[in-house]
């Protein structure tokens, strides 16, 4: 259980940070880049869920709760340590990116294959979620270059990957089911 009873510790004013297993770091490492733009994302999908309701609000709130879990997750190096830690060490598991890919097929099937790159836009919602794309894509890239330096849990990069596609198939459902999509013209404004 969490208890915060004071916010800030003035532990962090010298520029470093505590891990998850109580090692401090630089505030710009990599690992720390790597879960602060997770946390980023977190807040990006708080701001798409001003815009929705129903079905879609319920699995952002569950994408919301992964993100904790995937920032908890690479906020603690050394897997091959997690015994030695004396609880259960949080780590993504397959079965949440399992999750989200019966989501995505779930949703595709309500949609038209598209014959044209989109924009990123249309409804508030869909523009929304395209902003959470970009970030999760971010963030990806940021976990995928963190594991060539330290050992990331390969659940870790597999959900954030799929959760970009998640976001995109979402915005597309968003936008009256694709029909209200913004194609993209190549060249349009040459001339």
């Amino acid at each position: 259980m969490v208890v915060l009873n004071k916010i800030y510790t003035k532990t962090g004013d010298a520029g470093e940070t505590a891990l998850g297993n109580g090692a401090r770091v630089a505030k710009h490492s990599m690992r720390v880049t790597a879960y602060g733009t997770v946390d980023e994302l977190n807040a990006t999908v708080g701001v798409a869920r001003l815009a929705t309701e129903g079905d879609v609000d319920t699995m952002l709130s569950r994408i919301q709760n992964d993100l904790f879990d995937l920032g908890a997750d690479l906020c603690r190096p050394d897997m091959h340590k997690d015994g030695e830690a004396g609880y259960p060490v949080l780590r993504m598991v397959p079965e949440q990116t399992k999750r989200l890919e019966a989501e995505i097929d779930a949703m595709i099937s309500r949609l038209e294959p598209l014959r044209s790159f989109i924009l990123p836009a249309g409804t508030p919602l869909a523009t929304h979620l395209h902003v959470c794309r970009t970030v999760a894509r971010r963030a990806e890239r940021l976990t995928v270059e963190l594991a060539t330096m330290e050992e990331v849990n390969e659940a870790a990069v597999t959900y954030l990957n799929r959760l970009s596609d998640w976001f995109f198939v979402a915005a597309r459902i968003a936008n009256d089911e694709g029909r209200g999509d913004v194609l993209w013209v190549p060249g349009a404004n040459r001339s």
